[in-house]
């Protein structure tokens, strides 16, 4: 986990890109990870994003 959330969004945009899934950046505590979506329990974190590789166009 991180406490950059610049970082922690940079690497949960290029995480969702890789892995063509849905991702979530999360907050727990005073840190940020990054996670797949239907992974998360949403009750044991706190949700700051999602990032769905298909909301955007192609990466080239």
């Amino acid at each position: 986990m991180k406490q950059d959330l610049s970082l922690a969004q940079n690497h949960a945009f290029q995480l969702a890109r890789t892995l063509m899934v849905p991702v979530t950046l999360f907050r727990s505590g005073d840190e940020f990870g990054v996670m797949p979506s239907a992974d998360l329990e949403d009750d044991e974190v706190e949700t700051l994003a999602e990032y769905d590789p298909f909301e955007h166009g192609p990466a080239h």
